[in-house]
């Protein structure tokens, strides 16, 4: 089965059909998404604002990261299920959008910062205490999060200006 046929069959689906076809429940699962996106973008910054040593430097990393972390995991939770349900409404035009395609890597980039943060760079390093000197390493980290994240945003608003056909 090609990748186009897998498409096609996702959008033939019960559920892509009554998403695609229902004119008030396309909207709202949109609305959730992008109030999901926010959260998780809103969440994230937190953490990252704290790494690049311009917020709330009393508090350690891990303080930080145990309070929002939930929050980000939760919201992102949200936002890939009713992702995954826009998608299936027009499988083979978002599979197909360049900005779709961008928005997804910018995900996966965004990921490995994070995991490399956690598993690379300085894992061992005291992070349960207040910081007075930012490690260049963590300013690097939380300045590439909150530009990956962003570009992820625009990228997701460029895809509907960008869609043939609509959605």
């Amino acid at each position: 089965m090609t990748l186009d046929q897998l498409l096609d069959r996702l959008y033939a689906t019960p559920i892509a059909t009554v998403l695609r076809e229902n004119a008030l429940l396309f909207p709202w699962v949109e609305g959730l998404h992008v109030l999901a996106i926010t959260m998780v973008f809103g969440s994230i910054s937190i953490v990252d604002v704290r790494l690049m040593g311009l917020a709330s430097r009393e508090r350690s990393v891990d303080q930080m990261s145990a309070a929002v972390l939930p929050v980000t995991w939760a919201a992102f939770t949200i936002a890939l299920i009713t992702g995954s349900l826009l998608f299936a409404s027009n499988a083979p035009g978002y599979a197909h959008n360049f900005y779709f395609r961008c928005k997804l890597a910018l995900i996966v980039l965004a990921g490995i910062n994070m995991l490399i943060f956690q598993v690379v760079l300085n894992p061992n390093t005291n992070r349960n205490a207040a910081a007075d000197v930012i490690p260049r390493s963590d300013r690097i980290v939380g300045a590439l999060s909150i530009g990956l994240w962003m570009a992820v945003i625009a990228c997701g608003r460029w895809i509907g200006f960008t869609m043939i056909g609509g959605s």
